[in-house]
């Protein structure tokens, strides 16, 4: 808890589906355990683990990338969208938050009058599963 860690993983949808490795990537992901730069589910897993030890977690999605929240999926009148007509249905495009902070939304469907955009994270509504090994812990 509170420790810089290097971790690798594998991390798999529940029908085996590998959607992210480190271990591929040959390079072990580095966060500070427990200080919100992971999921729930992943931080909860690592705090525990001794180094060198391999651990197979399932993570909810409550505890992954949240559930999938309908009222993040929002209609936008084209006319309110300059350049509407160029937007990539199926990528993600940064709108622009309250604040001038950008932010990640799926363009889901357009037709002639509005646009849907869908705000979850691509993760939203989905369990997890990871093979974690605790590399190191990081001494600073």
């Amino acid at each position: 808890n509170g420790k810089r860690v290097r971790t690798h993983y594998v991390g798999t949808f529940d029908d085996g589906t590998v959607f992210d490795s480190s271990v591929e990537r040959g390079e072990p992901l580095e966060f500070v355990c427990m200080a919100g730069q992971m999921i729930p589910g992943f931080d909860k897993a690592v705090e525990s683990m001794e180094v060198g030890e391999t651990k197979n977690v399932h993570i909810p999605a409550a505890d992954a990338y949240g559930e999938y929240n309908e009222e993040l999926v929002q209609k936008v009148p084209v006319s309110n969208i300059p350049g509407a007509d160029e937007l990539p249905v199926g990528q993600t495009v940064y709108l622009q938050g309250p604040g001038g902070q950008p932010f990640p939304a799926k363009v889901a469907a357009m037709d002639d009058e509005y646009v849907t955009f869908d705000m979850n994270h691509e993760m939203a509504g989905k369990d997890l599963n990871f093979e974690i090994t605790l590399v190191e812990i990081v001494e600073e």
